[in-house]
């Protein structure tokens, strides 16, 4: 990124499409959009206008937005035009003459942190909401977009900075008359935020699952049924099905929408001792996926013995397949056949409820990335050391700092540029 560079882009979908929209921003816009477009419009305000210069390239509606009142904070324009490869990729090529130059991945979104619209955790929103697959994952991403997050976040920094207040007045100002000794409400006030930082932090798991999905591995013996279970939950033939033993030896994930809750199916190699170097390493693969899963379906044939199920944390549900061919034998959880359909509408309603008995009623839990969790960590961390050092007002002060940098971190006020580059880069040209 080049700082007063003005930059160019299509911003909507792949073409052809009905319509394309172009955005532009930066110091240049207003004299592009009177070069092309024959004049600036009125703010904020749709207007049709022919497109082009020497030549007459579409017509198409035309918005201005000045700053700093634009999604990046700088003068912005967005032309909205018919969906032609040929004629975008023509009005392109007349804006970038006269001096814009094509848009990085994220570019107009980083403009948009810089000049303070938006902050890390709204842009992670952002991000998450342009990718949203389910209800809940767009629900979840648009609340962290709007700023709820933020605001939750920032509730926590002004009880941060009035604890920090009442320590750091007695260190400095002891001398003076009117200030005295840290009051008793001083450790309760530390006590209570620390309750609600460890409520937050265990709430990241479940924001977790519902914006990455719920973790299902389908593991087993060789011809337990895993591939066949996988086509028919997904409702397609996505994985290879024979009577073959070990066809299955890499992890196939593959992502469905059942109640509005993302459920991630893993395919897996079939558990059993080889000496087929590929079939081991695929059974290598499996144990670690089951160990990662949210939920284990160990799925074992009606008609075979089948493997054992390996003890571990992740809970397992034991599915009897086949049905169709012999007697249910006790002990399993759940009794299905795949060629008859028997149990398939019982196990996805048991799937649906097992979500959303983790990820909780109501508003979906904000607090979902790995860099949420590193942060309430440390604030955690950090305000369990200021109640420890409640009488040792230097130490605690300190404690309280690192608190408040945390959070400051998590909101990208400090620290900001080396989560930047990674986030940005699984952001789409034009946004």
């Amino acid at each position: 990124m080049r700082d007063g560079d003005t930059i160019v882009a299509l911003s909507s979908g792949a073409l052809p499409s009905g319509v394309a929209v172009v955005r532009i921003s930066g110091p240049q816009v207003r004299a592009i959009v009177d070069n092309v477009a024959g004049g600036v419009p009125e703010p904020r305000r749709l207007t049709l206008r022919p497109i082009g210069t020497d030549s007459l390239l579409d017509r198409g509606l035309v918005a201005y937005f000045p700053a700093p009142n634009s999604f990046t904070g700088e003068d912005c324009a967005e032309l909205q035009v018919h969906g032609s490869p040929a004629g975008v990729r023509a009005i392109l090529r007349m804006i970038t003459a006269q001096g814009a130059r094509l848009a990085e991945a994220g570019e107009f979104t980083r403009r948009a942190f810089i000049n303070g619209k938006l902050d890390l955790v709204e842009i992670e929103g952002l991000g998450d909401l342009l990718e949203a697959e389910t209800e809940n994952q767009h629900r979840q991403a648009l609340s962290r977009f709007e700023g709820r997050l933020t605001a939750q976040v920032d509730g926590w920094r002004d009880q941060l900075l009035d604890l920090r207040a009442e320590i750091e007045a007695q260190l400095d100002f002891s001398d003076e008359g009117d200030v005295g000794e840290l009051p008793d409400s001083f450790a309760d006030g530390v006590l209570s935020l620390h309750a609600e930082l460890l409520d937050a932090l265990t709430s990241v798991e479940r924001g977790r699952i519902t914006r990455e999905g719920l973790r299902v591995a389908l593991a087993g013996a060789p011809n337990a049924g895993k591939s066949s279970l996988l086509n028919a939950l997904a409702k397609s033939d996505i994985a290879i099905v024979t009577d073959e033993p070990g066809t299955t030896r890499d992890v196939r994930e593959v992502p469905i929408d059942i109640g509005g809750q993302l459920i991630t199916l893993l395919d897996l190699a079939g558990i059993r001792e080889t000496e087929s170097k590929a079939e081991a390493e695929g059974v290598r693969r499996a144990l670690q996926e089951i160990e990662r899963a949210d939920l284990v379906l160990w799925l074992s044939a009606i008609d075979g013995e089948g493997a054992k199920p390996l003890p571990g944390e992740t809970p397992i549900w034991l599915v009897g397949t086949k049905s169709d061919l012999g007697v249910v034998p006790d002990g399993v959880d759940l009794a299905i056949s795949v060629t008859t359909g028997q149990g398939i509408a019982q196990l996805t309603e048991r799937l649906a409820e097992f979500a959303a008995s983790i990820i909780g009623a109501g508003e979906p839990v904000l607090l979902s990335r790995e860099r949420d969790r590193v942060a309430l960590s440390h604030a955690v961390k950090a305000t369990e050391a200021a109640l420890a050092q409640v009488d040792s007002p230097e130490l605690a002060a300190e404690a309280l700092r690192i608190a408040s940098q945390s959070l400051e971190r998590l909101i990208g006020r400090i620290d900001a540029e080396r989560v930047l580059d990674r986030l940005f880069a699984s952001f789409c040209i034009g946004k």
